[in-house]
């Protein structure tokens, strides 16, 4: 909601809001900021509704209990999804660049956002993290940026269907896997998708994305390993490092290769990057510059984000890795190098780790040795009506029956001091979980407690 609060802003628009997170006490700094921007903040009691002329956002965590949504209906007032309101300002830009695909949309929406601002297009960028380019003294928390150009560049949601609201000039697809849909949804989903879209890059590596390629009016295809991609990489290239790489990109069209250098590990790393390579492309970047500008790419908050390295050499990474493809993405990353690994997963809701729990524990039983260990606490909870009779304990029994070395501790809290008491030189302790900003707190606070 931040993201879309500070477009809307930047558009002009009055913005008030509320959030149970902050009558928790949680992420006070977040909320200073968006009252220093002079947003005005609001309990979640319903005190904010005062007016039939006032429109009501609310994302899809907010129940129709919730005080703001009852006094709202009483009122009169107008009321539209976040969704529907950011694919209403997506499709009124002159030329909205959509990014979907079940895992690394953020990361592919910042680097194709930084693309397009290294080469001086001015895009408006809507994301779901905060990406560390646009990062300022007075931009803090940079998960949007409001350009004047006539790009719009952002994140799409299958989640909830509402990719379907959007009609983009340029579709990027980079993946279709088991998360918050059947693969059957999903599937429909993304085809109608690439259909609804004027010019489509596809994730060749991907075989239910490259499936959908015959939905496409027209194509630009990209591959790490598929080399029938029109963009891709030179066999041999790749130098892999635990916290950058590098590799030549090839246009296939004619053959030219690019040298690439990216400030970021792992080979799902490699494949985002090119997905913004030909977004770029298809928004009439040249090459060779898209690949330039990724040298100097950041990367994004919580996206294999190293905290810290102690003196005895443990190092903390903070991660939003949190379904079964972003999970085995960030852990291939981590043991593609020497060192334990201890990875510490707080799941993002009840509902989602029974949609994908069995997915989730195969991830961290196969991707892990005998050495390593999986640490899990419940399920993350603020507040409403979902079923909690079944959680974490579930999934770390479904690791331990497929081999894996898992351990349940229900508080977050006693899951750190855990953490110290085995941590040993050397090891890597990964902290994961998502819609929750108070993660990276707990990563730091882990790295304070071993140094």
């Amino acid at each position: 909601m931040l993201p879309l609060a500070m477009i809307l802003k930047g558009l002009g628009a009055q913005i008030a809001g509320s959030d149970r997170s902050r009558d928790q006490g949680r992420s006070p700094e977040k909320y200073a900021w968006l009252e220093g921007q002079g947003i005005e903040l609001f309990a979640q009691d319903g005190s904010g509704i005062t007016s039939s002329e006032q429109t009501l956002v609310a994302s899809a965590a907010v129940e129709d209990t919730v005080p703001e949504m009852v006094r709202a209906k009483e009122l009169g007032c107008d009321r539209v999804t976040r969704a529907e309101l950011l694919s209403a300002l997506f499709n009124l830009a002159p030329k909205g660049i959509a990014v979907a695909g079940t895992s690394g949309k953020s990361t592919v929406t910042a680097m194709l956002g930084w693309i397009l601002t290294d080469c001086g297009i001015d895009p408006t960028i809507m994301n779901g993290a905060v990406m560390k380019n646009f990062i300022a003294p007075e931009t803090p928390f940079a998960s949007a940026r409001v350009g004047k150009g006539d790009v719009f560049v952002s994140e799409v949601d299958e989640s909830d269907g509402s990719i379907a609201l959007y009609r983009p000039a340029v579709a990027l697809l980079l993946n279709v896997s088991l998360d918050h849909k059947s693969m059957e949804e999903l599937r429909a989903l993304f085809a109608a998708y690439l259909g609804a879209s004027a010019i489509c890059a596809v994730n060749a590596d991907d075989s239910e994305a490259l499936a959908l390629l015959p939905h496409a009016r027209q194509a630009l295809t990209f591959a790490v390993d598929q080399e029938k991609a029109q963009i891709g990489i030179v066999p041999g290239s790749i130098a892999d490092g635990p916290v950058r790489q590098a590799a030549l990109v090839v246009d296939r069209h004619d053959g030219r290769e690019y040298p690439l250098r990216l400030n970021l590990p792992g080979r799902h790393n490699l494949s985002n990057a090119l997905a913004a390579i030909a977004g770029a492309v298809c928004a009439g970047v040249e090459i060779g510059r898209a690949v330039a500008s990724l040298a100097r790419f950041a990367g994004l908050a919580r996206r294999f984000d190293i905290i810290g390295t102690t003196p005895s050499g443990i190092t903390v990474i903070d991660d939003f890795g949190h379904n079964p493809e972003k999970c085995a993405a960030t852990l291939r990353t981590l043991k593609n190098q020497p060192g334990r690994v201890i990875a510490f997963f707080q799941p993002h809701g009840y509902g989602p780790l029974r949609q994908m729990g069995h997915e989730l524990a195969q991830v961290f039983a196969e991707l892990l040795g005998p050495d390593d260990v999986t640490i899990l606490c419940d399920p993350v909870y603020f507040g409403g009506t979902v079923d909690r009779s079944e959680g974490s304990e579930r999934i770390v029994r479904l690791i331990e029956e497929a081999g894996g070395k898992a351990e349940h501790i229900p508080a977050r809290e006693d899951c750190g001091k855990r953490i110290a008491e085995i941590a040993q030189p050397g090891d890597r302790i990964v902290v994961m979980g998502a819609r929750d900003d108070t993660l990276t707190t707990f990563a730091q606070g882990l790295l304070n407690a071993l140094s």
